[in-house]
């Protein structure tokens, strides 16, 4: 199922023998588009520190209830390795927490999750053991984002800012980010769109911008997209088919995708 990111902000995080606190922000994979990591802000048996929970760590999610249960006790929560959550997380920091918890690296694999698509699925068949250390990639191997950074960053079509980003719709079974949810309140009566974050043809962190292969006018045309209502697969149907994209969940041939936008004459600013 899809599910808002902003709406599972403040989930309580369980472990199997008490609560650790409660979802503040996630940590968003800047080459896969995937959750990596909660950032759980804890309580006093914490310290007060905010800690980091990989997908990997699910036990089960009572969506009802909106709790996330970890297969994880509060000890082995509070002596992880720390990490400051408000700046982008190299793949180092990555490399200590997967060591301390004994899980195999998900990276350097051809699935999202290192051979499969589920986060689950990568300790099933495999012991729970410090995997090997591959050679060190360097300090500036920084890949990981926070999503509170990411809202707010615009989105330049070829002939103007389309909007910001105000959201993420993620699959709540692969943890992948889907779509981001675009507000285009700046010129367009405050109306909201999904777009696939593997559209973007370049995204400029220097600059807080995603640039986007399209013009305002394919997005103002695009099929309407109303919040209240979810994401379901009739929708995304339509919206993949309008944009000409091959579809994430049905492997073959991709569509022809649409024609390059037509370059607008010389910019003259924002």
């Amino acid at each position: 199922m899809l599910r808002s990111l902003k709406d599972l902000e403040n989930y309580t995080v369980n472990a199997t023998d008490g609560d650790v606190g409660g979802v503040v922000n996630f940590l968003l994979d800047d080459e896969r588009w995937a959750v990596r990591y909660l950032v759980v802000a804890t309580g006093g048996f914490f310290s007060g520190r905010d800690v980091l929970i990989s997908p990997v760590a699910f036990g089960t999610t009572d969506w009802a209830t909106q709790r996330f249960h970890l297969a994880l006790t509060r000890d082995k929560i509070r002596n992880s390795p720390g990490v400051d959550t408000d700046a982008p997380v190299s793949r180092q920091h990555e490399r200590e927490q997967f060591q301390y918890y004994g899980y195999p690296y998900y990276w350097g694999s051809s699935g999202v999750w290192g051979m499969t698509g589920m986060p689950a699925d990568l300790t099933s068949t495999l012991p729970l053991a410090a995997p090997p250390i591959p050679v060190d990639q360097g300090p500036d191997d920084l890949h990981l984002r926070s999503a509170r950074e990411l809202r707010g960053y615009h989105l330049q079509g070829h002939d103007g800012v389309i909007g910001h980003v105000d959201d993420f719709i993620v699959d709540d079974a692969t943890w992948e980010v889907r779509y981001l949810v675009v507000d285009t309140s700046n010129w367009w009566v405050g109306e909201k769109v999904l777009v696939s974050p593997l559209w973007a043809a370049s995204i400029s962190w220097a600059e807080h911008k995603v640039h986007l292969d399209l013009t305002r006018q394919q997005i103002k045309d695009c099929p309407p997209w109303d919040p209240t209502a979810g994401v379901n697969r009739a929708y995304e149907t339509c919206l993949y088919d309008y944009y000409g994209r091959p579809s994430y969940w049905v492997p073959g041939p991709a569509a022809a995708p649409l024609p390059p936008a037509p370059k607008p004459p010389a910019a003259s600013g924002w």
